[in-house]
């Protein structure tokens, strides 16, 4: 009768959230997933095709944590829905350095999983807001570049700004970008 696995495959990925959350995808490895789960690496090996495999589930992980943050912004009714995507986005990475460093600032996570996500939220902007894809696309390339920088700084624990002050540069960025490209259509 072969042995009960006592560890399981959920068991180990949360683990290796955890440790990204913590110290960031560079102690990503087989042997700290192992200590962080109190077993050898074979349950690893066992449940995932290497350490690849266990890394593109983690990537999972990290956009579904992404994604939850911006959905609780918009759900709370605090902002409006664009807005709270921003404002979602920065206190992802003000709560969550490492998982946003990790997400937004690792070249092939963005690659792999944020494109998706940029490209939802453009068609929210159309819906939402009866933009052409091409001015959606650029309004949300403007606001994501500034929205970014917001939230790198927050991850980087560069300065500290109150978020009250924060809302303010969002609203302001975006009504400046707006007037811009209506500007642009006359």
């Amino acid at each position: 009768m072969p042995a009960k696995k006592v560890i399981t495959k959920e068991d180990i990925l949360n683990a290796a959230l955890e440790i990204v959350r913590e110290s960031g995808i560079e102690a990503l490895n087989m042997r700290s997933v192992a200590k962080r789960c109190n077993c050898s690496t074979q349950p690893i090996y066992l449940s995932f095709n290497g350490m690849e495999d266990l890394k593109k589930q983690v990537n999972k992980k990290v956009l579904e944590v992404f994604q939850k943050y911006m959905d609780d912004e918009v759900a709370s009714g605090k902002y409006e829905t664009y807005k709270a995507v921003g404002m979602g986005y920065i206190r992802f990475a003000k709560e969550e350095k490492e998982l946003f460093k990790y997400a937004m600032m690792h070249q092939n996570m963005v690659k792999d999983g944020t494109q998706q996500i940029f490209d939802n939220t453009v068609f929210m902007i159309m819906k939402n807001y009866g933009l052409y894809q091409d001015q959606a696309s650029r309004l949300h390339m403007h606001m994501w570049i500034f929205v970014h920088g917001i939230a790198s700084i927050f991850a980087t624990e560069y300065i500290d700004i109150d978020w009250e002050t924060v809302s303010q540069m969002l609203s302001d960025a975006y009504f400046g970008t707006i007037k811009q490209l209506k500007g642009e259509n006359k």
